[in-house]
């Protein structure tokens, strides 16, 4: 008897949990679901009614397809996305108003965003489509041309969050992006988990995850395509208040680009410090692993290992040239592109860039068209690189001419054109190179296992 009593006391306490879960979902505030109609208001709707009832879950459901153009997400809501459920942006480009730089508007729009947020989160096994193609001009042979823009230019970035605490995203596909797909800035505890993130690698622009400003960021189990960098750390100018990009940990994703996939730069005014990428793999990119600096700010600190870096040349609308590891630091051209006006400190005329210091390549693995570019505008400006057990196979895989490097952007030429070598070093100051292989049979560019130009402290073993 006391049995059956016990038996039916938790069933109760399990239906009034039940009964107390929060869950809004967007069809219960008058979304569609038909892929026409536009759902935003009512979806804006849930998410207010969420936040305002002190936290929950924004449901949507599986099998429809919600069209919407701008949101705002709010503190303390979990964005559901059950199976088979899409949420689709507007491809109205006039209804897309708020700049994703501030006074900056030259470089796209948002679509999803949230700022001065906390407790938020992004899960299912849905999908999140930023509709790139429509945002898109004609179609090319190795990218889409870029309708043309003056100071304003609509393409929507998918999701960013602004000065936002405690975020997790987990689980959903994030695809088609039409600028870049999610931006972190200012952020601090963020994870990342179990994404595919699968933009059109014809896209430019089409950054997968940018770290901006941010702190103690964790990206495991990814897999990332994007038509330009799927990983980027950096720190715009636009953001300078919110401090350096430090304590990030990137941990079993894989990744295709078209330009560069791990990159840190080339925007940085301020420091990028502890960084780790570990156990990933990078398939059929332009580039692999790469620092690009090209501002005052500073990086150091920096771990690459256990790791398989396959690259291959694309033409010269994506930088980089097919250099599996990428380590350099040259002050950044005056550029007159549409928003060249923000790539200086207020007032300058003349840029300039910082030190790269302790960075260390550990166990890669690695088979591509062109080798090793480590180098800075002067000697000490990169310093205190170590390459341990690194390999590296080069292979004719494309119809592209051998033998270029590229240092873009950069004041002056932005190519270096010669031989393939192994490891080519320009100013730098300590290098360790250790257990070094590179197999380069058939391989007619090949100029040698290395070539340093000013370089001091240069230490080769094995």
């Amino acid at each position: 008897m006391r049995y059956r009593s016990l038996v039916i006391g938790m069933g109760m306490l399990m239906g009034m949990l039940s009964l107390s879960a929060k869950d809004f979902s967007v069809v219960d505030f008058g979304a569609k679901g038909n892929g026409r109609t536009d759902d935003a208001v009512a979806i804006q709707k849930a998410i207010d009614a969420c936040t305002n009832a002190g936290g929950g879950s924004v449901i949507f459901p599986s099998g429809k397809t919600f069209l919407s153009g701008p949101l705002h997400f709010k503190s303390n809501v979990d964005m559901h996305f059950e199976p088979n459920s899409v949420l689709l942006a507007n491809p109205d480009e006039s209804i897309y108003k708020e700049s994703a730089f501030r006074a900056n508007e030259g470089e796209g729009m948002m679509w999803l965003s949230g700022k001065d947020i906390e407790n938020v989160s992004i899960t299912g096994t849905g999908r999140i489509d930023g509709n790139a193609v429509k945002f898109m001009g004609a179609e090319l042979d190795d990218s889409f041309e870029l309708k043309p823009v003056t100071t304003f230019d609509p393409r929507p970035h998918v999701l960013t969050f602004i000065n936002a605490k405690n975020v997790k995203i987990h689980g959903v596909t994030i695809a088609n992006s039409a600028y870049w797909t999610v931006h972190l800035v200012g952020c601090y505890d963020v994870a990342i988990s179990d994404i595919s993130l699968l933009n059109n690698l014809k896209v430019r622009n089409g950054d997968g995850i940018d770290i901006d400003h941010s702190r103690k960021v964790r990206i495991a189990n990814c897999f990332i395509e994007s038509g330009d960098d799927c990983i980027c750390l950096k720190n715009r100018r636009e953001f300078e208040e919110y401090g350096p990009c430090e304590d990030v940990v990137v941990t079993n994703c894989i990744m295709t680009s078209r330009s560069c996939a791990v990159k840190i730069g080339s925007e940085n005014m301020d420091r990028i410090a502890r960084v780790l990428f570990d156990n990933c793999i990078i398939t059929a990119s332009n580039r692999g692993v790469g620092i690009q600096n090209r501002d005052e700010g500073t990086v150091e600190d920096v771990t690459f290992s256990n790791m398989i870096v396959d690259c291959k040349l694309f033409s010269d609308v994506w930088w980089g040239k097919s250099e599996p590891i990428y380590v350099t630091s040259y002050p950044r051209a005056v550029g007159n592109h549409k928003d060249a006006g923000w790539r200086f400190p207020k007032g300058a005329t003349k840029g300039a860039c910082g030190e790269v210091k302790n960075i260390r390549f550990i166990n890669i693995s690695s088979t591509s068209e062109n080798g090793i570019f480590i180098g800075g505008d002067e000697p000490g400006k990169v310093s205190d690189i170590l390459l341990d057990n690194v390999n590296l196979h080069l292979k004719n895989i494309t119809d592209y001419p051998k033998g270029v490097y590229d240092k873009r952007p950069c004041v002056g030429e932005g190519f270096v054109k010669g031989k393939v070598y192994g490891i080519f070093g320009e100013k730098v100051d300590g290098l360790t190179v250790r257990d070094f292989r590179v197999d380069a049979k058939d391989f007619p560019a090949y100029g040698g296992l290395t070539k340093f130009e000013n370089c001091e402290g240069v230490k080769i073993s094995d």
